[in-house]
């Protein structure tokens, strides 16, 4: 399997990165961590660990912050917690789940590699960097134990994968459109300048660009309501509202596909 590797390095408004991808064929893939004053924010993935530990090894930071379980967040931080011995910080209901083997489908080992076991502590609600207090928001939907991370300071907000595009095609089976709209909601209540996301970097004017996300997501559930009420099946819906056929749906074998964007707002209204 011929995969092409990158990475590059980078510096915005205070915020030190690294952006890793990995392409096959038609589809390339990315992902970035971020270190700000002594945190170093999601670990890379394991399959770019050349690029991700060499970030690592000439880090000055303190503390890990890690926004979800996902492999290409968590994939190098095993080289962390066996190099560095400083605290990661993960959401309490995945600590577990990372002591363990990684288990998820060949095609994310394949672009992500395998990432190894560590151990997490449970992520505070805040907590202080050298020269700045942090909120840390519950923002589940595209994994249940997503986390953004808010520098009070600096205006700064860390979205992990909760942005990622502002039009969203595809979503992964379990993602719940309704949850992600909840969760844009609650990240637009506090007051932040810069965004900075996992897959995409800095946002320019972040602010609007997640209301944009939700505003769509919104106008996405309501035609899916629409058409569920005059008796569309769910892969009618996604017929019309996502015709394209994504590269990356037949190549997760489904896994990641627009008729889960469809799915998860039927499942919510049936729920009421």
């Amino acid at each position: 399997m011929f995969l092409k590797k990158s990475s590059y390095l980078g510096e915005k408004n205070g915020v030190s990165y690294l952006n890793g991808e990995v392409k096959f064929q038609s589809v390339s893939l990315n992902v970035y961590s971020y270190l700000v004053d002594g945190v170093l924010i999601d670990t890379g993935a394991q399959s770019l660990h050349k690029y991700f530990e060499s970030f690592i090894d000439q880090a000055d930071f303190d503390q890990v912050m890690i926004t979800h379980f996902h492999e290409d967040h968590t994939g190098c931080a095993a080289y962390v917690e066996k190099t560095k011995k400083l605290p990661i910080y993960l959401n309490k209901k995945t600590m577990n789940y990372c002591t363990q083997r990684a288990d998820y489908p060949l095609y994310r080992q394949l672009f992500w590699g395998r990432r190894k076991p560590f151990h997490a502590q449970a992520m505070p609600e805040t907590f202080t960097s050298r020269n700045a207090r942090w909120e840390v928001i519950d923002t589940p939907g595209h994994a249940y134990d997503h986390k953004a991370l808010l520098n009070w300071e600096t205006g700064q907000l860390f979205t992990g994968d909760l942005f990622v595009s502002e039009r969203t095609k595809v979503v992964l089976a379990e993602e719940s459109i309704p949850t992600i709209i909840h969760s844009l909601e609650r990240v637009l209540t506090y007051d932040f300048q810069d965004v900075f996301c996992s897959h995409v970097g800095f946002v320019e004017d972040g602010r609007a660009a997640l209301e944009r996300k939700r505003d769509y997501l919104l106008s996405i559930s309501h035609d899916v309501l629409t058409l569920q009420k005059e008796g569309d099946s769910a892969e009618v819906i996604r017929k019309k509202l996502f015709p394209k056929k994504y590269p990356i749906i037949k190549f997760s074998s489904g896994e990641w596909d627009s008729l889960h964007i469809v799915t998860s707002v039927m499942n919510e209204n049936n729920m009421h």
